[in-house]
């Protein structure tokens, strides 16, 4: 009777782990399987800015691709950083399997992402981040990297004694601090020659105005460099409208089809464009492997490429500049196909 006791309780005790670990893996299953619930604030949506469309097409394309649902709510304005944490309040309610989110400010949402962390709920950087280190993943450019190019390029268009002026997006953000130590860094002993530092908010009308106001201000101003979409857009409309690109240089962050126009009429002499749709597709994508129990990077640089009148309309760069019209649906099959080489892939 003893033995017959013995052999049922370790009979019992097999039967509970073996219905612990089938629990579990059904658990597991039951979660790979199922639709994640994300939600992703940018710091806009704005149709008139290539990058933020790219961009968020990246998330949605990877949403679909991976089973996911993703809500994209933000600001209307870049700089509305008190209307940015409104949404990421509503958003930590609504208790997502995650969030992700550039930030338009480098400390203001800080506490609001603790908050969310401490109640469970992963966190992805994409395009920017905080001054704490409290996300479980960063996709963005090297923003350092994308000013030093810049500046480089800069500088063999420079001589010893010419005079530049930056027109920065939003001041004491991660992005536009980085760019301007970067560029600083890439124009080498030249960096001593910049007159002055604006910022336009991320606007396209402010940075215009701006660049307008710098001309008057240093007549022998010999380069504006714009360090997002809005300010270097801006800022060449400016020249543009004086008939001044023959003397003032301009440089600047990011394309769009109006950047390529100003470009091929001699105003742009160089951008520096991010992999903005790659940005996208790889913040929701890895978000939803570390989601699903998969080894993940907490780092990725999505990269960025110097284009310059000379290179356009190489076939790599084109496929940066024009990855597909723009829209509010997501590009077709035959346009995604263009992505793995240049904008999906981790090269």
């Amino acid at each position: 009777m003893k033995h017959y006791k013995k052999w049922m309780t370790i009979c019992a005790v097999f039967a509970l782990i073996a219905m612990i670990i089938l629990g579990g893996y059904t658990w597991q299953q039951n979660r790979l399987n199922r639709g994640l619930s994300l939600i992703y604030i940018p710091k806009t949506v704005d149709g008139t800015n290539d990058f933020w469309t790219s961009l968020i097409s990246g998330t949605r394309m990877a949403a679909k691709e991976y089973n996911a649902e993703i809500e994209v709510i933000a600001p209307d304005r870049e700089q509305d950083v008190e209307r940015q944490n409104e949404l990421l309040e509503q958003a930590i309610r609504k208790a997502p399997d995650a969030i992700l989110i550039s930030p338009s400010s480098f400390t203001a949402s800080t506490a609001l992402l603790e908050e969310a962390k401490a109640k469970g709920i992963p966190v992805t950087f994409i395009d920017s981040y905080t001054d704490e280190d409290i996300q479980d993943i960063t996709v963005a450019t090297d923003n350092l990297e994308v000013g030093r190019k810049l500046g480089k390029f800069a500088q063999e268009l420079l001589d010893e004694g010419s005079k530049i002026a930056i027109v920065g997006h939003v001041k004491g953000v991660s992005t536009a601090i980085e760019r301007e130590k970067g560029f600083r860094e890439g124009l080498g002993a030249l960096s001593e020659n910049i007159v002055d530092v604006v910022f336009c908010d991320s606007l396209f009308d402010k940075a215009y105005q701006l660049a307008e106001e710098l001309m008057d201000k240093y007549p022998d101003l010999e380069m504006i460099a714009g360090l997002n979409e809005y300010s270097s857009v801006g800022a060449a409309r400016a020249v543009r409208d004086r008939g001044a690109q023959e003397r003032i240089k301009v440089v600047g962050v990011d394309s769009s089809q109006e950047a390529v126009q100003l470009m091929e009429q001699g105003v742009f002499r160089g951008l520096v464009v991010q992999k903005a749709f790659k940005m996208g597709y790889i913040g929701v994508r890895e978000t939803i492997c570390m989601l699903r129990g998969e080894d993940v990077e907490k780092n990725i640089d999505s990269g960025c490429e110097l284009v310059t009148p000379e290179n356009m309309y190489t076939s790599e760069i084109e496929k940066l500049l024009f990855p597909f019209s723009k829209s509010e649906e997501l590009p077709d099959a035959s346009v995604v196909g263009s992505y793995p080489e240049n904008m999906i892939s981790e090269n």
